[in-house]
């Protein structure tokens, strides 16, 4: 399917830039003194800037046992020590299963970080006046997000009884600045049926998307298809997989790996890549330590 670019700017998708900046924002001088992961101030005389990014699929709050915790989840998140991290099957008073409670927002303030939400279901609010009911992706950020989008790409509802493939937001994309380095991050959860075709529409959605930008890139999601995907396979023209060589899913002795870091070749490096132990979610996270080029 070919789809136009469509996206949209909300007030929501950039809460830290607004309705909760002053309370995300890191202190003064908590911000003159961050270090990167590699214990370096600032640049690497010349080599790139260093950032930490990760993705994790927070199923919702809940761990491999089925149990909603997010303070589980908080400590987990905490021990990446992440610049950057994608979220993905994230509630915003979606429902009882995580206490209708607004994840994205509780987690970037647990973890005095920026947040951008972009949901792909936006439902009425159960009772007048209340939270519309949301689920989607989101982007924490140490580093201030200067914008954000939510864009469309094809999708396969899971709230229509009777689905057929069809634009739907939750692709969701932030610039961020790193030492002055305008960064695109992108952050996505492509289809988990077992028939490919709809996620080859979306890489085809991705790519298009990805490439109206410019500068460094990185993309990350839960792809639900492994690296050898043919489905996957035009992504590997534009973009660098960072390989933690172990699985991510399931949590508990995981055999197949579907949760992806990946970043723009020749203009971002991978320095290292891994996917922590955790049965926090039923997914594993992956994590990287990256090296920027402008």
């Amino acid at each position: 399917m070919s789809l136009r670019r469509r996206s949209s700017r909300v007030p929501q998708l950039l809460l830290a830039a607004s309705l909760m900046g002053a309370l995300l924002a890191p202190p003064a001088a908590a911000a003159s003194a961050h270090r990167s992961p590699s214990g370096e101030p600032g640049g690497t005389g010349g080599r790139g800037l260093p950032l930490r990014v990760a993705t994790y699929n927070i199923h919702a709050g809940a761990g491999m046992d089925g149990v909603f915790d997010l303070d589980r989840q908080t400590t987990e998140l905490l021990s990446l020590k992440a610049d950057v991290i994608g979220l993905q099957e994230v509630d915003r008073h979606w429902g009882s299963r995580s206490e209708w409670r607004d994840l994205a927002g509780e987690l970037a303030r647990r973890l005095r970080m920026h947040v951008s939400f972009a949901p792909i279901y936006s439902l009425d609010p159960a009772e007048p006046g209340g939270p519309r009911a949301e689920y989607g992706v989101a982007v924490l950020s140490r580093h201030r997000i200067v914008s954000a989008e939510n864009h469309e790409i094809t999708r396969l509802s899971t709230q229509d009884p009777n689905p057929v493939p069809a634009p739907a937001p939750g692709f969701g994309e932030v610039v961020v600045r790193v030492r002055g380095l305008p960064v695109h991050v992108y952050v996505t959860h492509l289809d988990y049926r077992p028939d490919p075709a709809v996620r080859v529409a979306q890489v085809a959605d991705t790519r298009r998307i990805m490439a109206e930008d410019r500068g460094p890139k990185i993309l990350l999601g839960d792809f639900n298809a492994e690296p050898a995907a043919p489905e996957l396979a035009p992504l590997w023209r534009e973009l660098a997989d960072a390989d933690p060589g172990a699985p991510t899913f399931p949590a508990q002795d995981p055999v197949k790996r579907i949760d992806f870091v990946t970043v723009s070749k020749n203009r971002i490096g991978v320095r290292r890549a891994w996917v922590p132990e955790s049965l926090a979610s039923d997914h594993r996270a992956v994590v990287a330590d990256l090296l920027l080029r402008g």
